[in-house]
């Protein structure tokens, strides 16, 4: 069974830092591309970052431009979603979600385009 796991949420203050993982089971996470979103209370879904099979980093949000990072460990069959400077608009249920038909690039940043959805992790940024 094909399955995503987003994990590392937690509550933390402006300014402060988290990472997120995306752990995959019954996959290997290598040959897919990996997407982060979030949903806001009251908001749309909204696309953060992705990195293609074969590296390639799409930004989804201008927001979080120069704050977020995305990385894969393919030993570890794991994605993260290292995330500085955070604030209070970052608050949200993150996602990730996985695409196996981009290398170079990235699915778009609605996300119809993904195959398997993690369950999501809970970051709340407040002082």
């Amino acid at each position: 069974q094909l399955q995503l796991v987003a994990s590392g949420g937690g509550l933390v203050q402006p300014g402060e830092s988290l990472r997120l993982s995306c752990a995959a089971s019954g996959f290997r996470l290598t040959y897919y591309a990996i997407g982060w979103f979030r949903q806001a209370p009251g908001k749309e879904r909204e696309g953060v970052l992705c990195i293609s099979s074969g590296g390639g980093i799409t930004n989804y949000a201008d927001s979080v431009k120069g704050r977020f990072t995305i990385s894969r460990d393919n030993a570890k069959n794991t994605v993260y979603l290292q995330m500085s400077s955070l604030k209070p608009e970052d608050t949200a249920v993150y996602y990730c979600a996985a695409n196996e038909d981009y290398y170079y690039t990235c699915p778009g940043s609605g996300g119809v385009e993904y195959d398997y959805w993690g369950q999501g992790t809970q970051v709340t940024v407040s002082s």
